[in-house]
């Protein structure tokens, strides 16, 4: 059986970056370039790459960086936290792989049964689920290769459904769902 390696990098929650012995982004997949078109990775990937090809050029990778090797950070604007975990591939030729991993808001709800209790429509429940993870309209409907208008329509019936107002009120009343 053939695997489509490129269908699964880009169908692929976790983002992915490949980095060369310049620190350039040699490879990214879907998710990458959506986070890279909201936000700048940290400025520590670059420095930590660099020291990693170092090591590597010096020989003692092992001992420059014995155990994993992540980074946790926040950004404005953005109500999840992001976790960078970094791998090393030495040969053939050295490249770092960076993966980027978002805790989203919506992992902390019951998505399953908030679809069951408003019968949501599964497509309402993917729009959802991205609106409790901060995306704006347009940012949906790139991601789920819809017409803008599509996701407000969406919207529309979830806010009909579940008995908002707005993305806050909608929110609000998620919150006070999964506390009960």
């Amino acid at each position: 059986m053939a695997i489509d390696i490129d269908f699964l990098l880009n169908r692929c929650p976790i983002g992915l970056i490949v980095v060369n012995q310049k620190t350039d982004i040699v490879y990214s997949n879907r998710q990458a370039e959506i986070f890279l078109k909201r936000y700048q990775l940290p400025p520590e990937i670059a420095s930590l790459s660099r020291r990693i090809f170092f090591a590597i050029d010096g020989g003692n990778l092992s001992e420059a960086f014995p155990g994993e090797i992540y980074i946790a950070h926040k950004f404005d604007g953005s109500p999840s936290n992001w976790i960078f975990r970094m791998y090393i591939c030495e040969k053939p030729f050295p490249l770092v792989y960076v993966l980027i991993i978002e805790e989203k808001m919506s992992n902390k709800l019951e998505m399953n049964g908030i679809r069951q209790q408003f019968r949501l429509t599964r497509r309402e429940t993917d729009i959802l689920r991205r609106v409790v993870d901060g995306l704006i309209n347009t940012e949906i409907a790139e991601e789920l290769q819809m017409s803008e208008q599509t996701v407000k329509d969406h919207l529309t019936n979830i806010y009909r459904k579940i008995g908002a107002e707005n993305r806050m009120s909608l929110i609000r009343n998620l919150m006070q769902i999964s506390s009960q």
